[in-house]
């Protein structure tokens, strides 16, 4: 439930969302999401939060977080760390959730509604403290995945559940294709 007249923040854990998205089989279309908020209340910022590649040439995420910035987006990055776990494979480790809580606490006495976008269990303490301030909040993750992109505990404590596949007529958009070889020669008409 939203109401029109309410300060609304959002605070996008876009690893999580991305993932969720993935799950349900389509792209966020970050310019539509936005709108629909913006239409949902009196909206005064829209974090995004993910950890970035840095010493990649070519990160494939830069051109979303360069556009996000552009748009109307507070991004909120850092270095990802990388490093080889003990079966040999390369990881990367770049954990955004103490950032958004710290910017969910400083901007609590000045909203009345945050939407949080992440099915992550470890932010169910956040929300019962901006509960316990008077704050109500929303979180946009799926159970219709396999298996659910949202931990129990944290959708039992939020105010209002939104399911992700519900939004996906309204900020979603096709998963864009990757270009391989035979798309490109049927695109070429070989």
């Amino acid at each position: 439930m939203f109401y029109k007249d309410e300060r609304l923040a959002l605070f996008i854990d876009g690893s999580n969302l991305y993932a969720a998205a993935k799950a349900l089989g389509f792209d966020i279309d970050y310019k539509l999401l936005r709108q629909e908020f913006m239409r949902r209340g009196k909206m005064l910022r829209a974090f995004y939060y993910t950890a970035l590649l840095e010493n990649d040439e070519y990160s494939p995420i830069r051109p979303l977080v360069d556009w996000l910035h552009y748009n109307g987006f507070t991004m909120v990055t850092k270095p990802a760390k990388e490093y080889t776990d003990s079966m040999g494979r390369r990881k990367v480790k770049g954990n955004m959730d103490i950032e958004l809580t710290v910017d969910a606490m400083e901007l609590a006495p000045r909203v009345d509604h945050i939407v949080l976008f992440s099915g992550d269990g470890d932010f169910r303490p956040l929300v019962a403290s901006l509960q316990r301030q008077g704050v109500r909040v929303s979180v946009v993750s799926t159970i219709r995945s396999q298996p659910p992109m949202i931990s129990d505990e944290l959708r039992r404590q939020a105010d209002n559940f939104i399911e992700l596949e519900e939004l996906r007529d309204v900020i979603g958009r096709p998963p864009r294709e990757v270009p391989t070889e035979r798309n490109v020669a049927v695109a070429a008409g070989k």
